[in-house]
């Protein structure tokens, strides 16, 4: 299986890409990940992403394109999920074109689908332990009375700075501006299905079995 994960900011998509690479021995391709290895590499594809980050300049399509071709032309595990590309209308395209030149297919684009509102309500209240990283949420499962992280004693609680009402609806409405017009195009293809993120982890986990499960 070979999906594309999509999801706004705070509706749990790290959590469950994590559980498809635990559950399924999928391979996670976030292009945030593959930027950084590969400038660490020392590779030419490497030396060229270096170059561009040292500029402060965005890496390219082609680049991004071509880290991509780098995972997926080696072992594939249980499939790929894309994390973070394609972006656009014109990276989606580059993502199919290369996919056919591997022989491989996108199986699923799954959308997990929040509340605005709510989620803002579910972000806003969390926090974490800078110590261990367990974590908090003030509503349904607030940091003990007692101060002491129950997972590691630590007493430091941390919170985001951009965890907040305002900076998370700019945040929501980057998301939407730059998806709609991809879920729209993968709806028109037939590989769009939609899951309930705001349900519990376990919820969601079942949900997207259930779709991969056919």
């Amino acid at each position: 299986m070979n999906i594309i994960l999509l999801g706004p900011p705070g509706a749990g998509k790290g959590t469950q890409a994590r559980h498809l690479v635990e559950k399924r021995n999928m391979i996670q391709l976030s292009t945030g990940d593959m930027l950084r290895e590969a400038k660490n590499s020392g590779s030419e594809m490497g030396n060229r992403v270096a170059t561009v980050m040292a500029r402060g300049d965005l890496v390219t399509d082609e680049i991004v394109i071509g880290l991509i071709k780098e995972k997926i032309s080696g072992e594939n595990g249980g499939g790929f999920i894309f994390d973070g590309f394609p972006r656009t209308l014109k990276q989606a395209d580059a993502l199919d074109s290369l996919l056919k030149e591997c022989r491989k297919s996108l199986d699923f684009v799954i959308e997990m689908k929040v509340d605005d509102d709510a989620l803002v309500s579910r972000i806003t209240g969390r926090s974490s332990c800078g110590a261990c990283g367990e974590v908090f949420h003030d509503v349904t499962n607030p940091w003990p009375s007692s101060g002491e992280c129950p997972k590691c004693s630590s007493r430091e609680q941390v919170r985001r700075a951009d965890d907040n009402e305002e900076s998370l609806r700019q945040r929501l409405m980057e998301y939407y501006k730059k998806t709609s017009s991809l879920i729209g195009y993968y709806y028109a293809k037939g590989d769009h299905v939609s899951v309930n993120g705001l349900a519990s982890v376990e919820e969601v986990q079942e949900s997207i079995a259930e779709v991969l499960n056919g």
